[in-house]
């Protein structure tokens, strides 16, 4: 029985809401990492970006991923699209749950994240950037992945369905979450 799902893929493949939903479904507890380093130290990314630079919000992420991949209650978990940079952080997702891959065509993520505002990766040209970030991080999202689904042409609901019907994730809840 898994009480953990970890939900990765690129800024704007729909982590936050996908897992909010998810967990809501299941009954259990949802984790946004992003939303978290904001509420652990008062912050916005970018600020975080500007302020002290990408190592420290780096160093941030991996903290309130091992804080969140670590207690007690089933937990659904939208981890930061970066997080999977560092070797690490890959290691405690391989290990802490169901990894699930919410995979998306950079061009919709560009229309997704629209001028990039607010995301320090981004801001100068967007569609650009994130073609680089998905090339870079994609080997790693195949390599943790344990279910994939592509989101492209899904509402949020559709894709909490592909994800709870999908044999590997099913097997894995058996009668841990499912109402």
């Amino acid at each position: 029985m898994v009480d953990r799902i970890i939900l990765i893929g690129m800024m704007g493949a729909g982590k936050t809401t996908v897992g909010r939903l998810l967990a809501e479904r299941l009954g259990w507890q949802h984790v946004d990492s992003d939303a978290q380093v904001v509420a652990t130290t008062g912050h916005t990314v970018p600020e975080l970006f500007e302020q002290q630079g990408e190592d420290a919000f780096r160093a941030e992420e991996a903290r309130v991923l091992a804080e969140a991949l670590s207690g007690e209650r089933p937990v659904v978990v939208s981890a930061a699209g970066g997080v999977v940079l560092a070797p690490s952080n890959r290691a405690l997702i391989a290990r802490a749950g169901t990894v699930v891959w919410l995979r998306a065509d950079p061009r919709l993520l560009a229309r997704r994240v629209g001028t990039g505002r607010g995301r320090p990766l981004l801001e100068d040209d967007p569609g650009r950037h994130l073609a680089e970030l998905d090339e870079a991080r994609r080997p790693f999202y195949e390599e943790l992945a344990e279910v994939v689904v592509d989101v492209d042409a899904l509402t949020p609901s559709q894709v909490v369905d592909q994800v709870l019907s999908d044999p590997v994730l099913a097997a894995a809840v058996g009668s841990v979450g499912l109402p």
